[in-house]
């Protein structure tokens, strides 16, 4: 993604703080730049906008404001760099339950932002990609016991090995152009419902 392609939203409601955010960005070649200077109905107005990175400035952090950062990350699943000027270990743990990428305490410098971006893009990319690969485990993982489950009943329904059985579940799943977990559920399930 070139830098000037990526549309960033600035959540702050001091304007002078926005606007070292707002100069370190352009001055880092990102234009798509827009400032939100209230954190009211925040997550619909993010949603309506749909950034590619979202900052947020604060002078210290709110539970009310990471309340609304939890609820930013259901709906707008976006790299999000929040600035304070204090803060402790809870709100630091908070912040990143909420989905903050990026987290930096007393470290607002123009010429710190696009490096600080880069970073809460990388960071939302690999937490992303972790995410993406532990539901395609645990799918993967669900297909195989329900696959496991078909295999039993038909080998004690129809007296087959498990390769045959398997063999047989590959077979359907060819002929009805469906995937083999889907024969297998269908299998488990009207097995179920004749009490075997």
């Amino acid at each position: 993604m070139k830098p000037n392609a990526i549309r960033v939203v600035v959540v702050d409601d001091n304007a002078v703080r926005a606007a070292i955010l707002v100069d370190g960005l352009r001055e880092a070649g990102i234009d798509g730049v827009e400032v939100i200077e209230t954190s009211t109905q925040l997550v619909r107005r993010l949603a309506a906008i749909d950034p590619d990175v979202i900052i947020i400035d604060l002078e210290n952090p709110s539970r009310d404001m990471l309340e609304q950062m939890f609820q930013v990350s259901r709906v707008v699943s976006r790299p999000v760099a929040m600035f304070v000027d204090q803060s402790d270990q809870a709100m630091i743990r908070a912040a990143v339950d909420a989905g903050v990428s990026a987290y930096i305490v007393d470290g607002l410098k123009k010429e710190r932002v696009k490096a600080i971006v880069d970073m809460a893009i990388s960071r939302f990319e690999a937490f992303d990609r972790l995410q993406r690969e532990l539901l395609e485990a645990k799918s993967e993982l669900a297909d195989r016991k329900v696959i496991d489950r078909a295999k039993g009943i038909l080998m004690r329904s129809r007296n087959l090995s498990e390769e045959e059985a398997y063999a047989l579940l590959r077979q359907a799943a060819m002929n009805e152009k469906r995937r083999i977990a889907d024969i297998a559920q269908s299998l488990v399930t009207a097995a179920g419902l004749l009490g075997k």
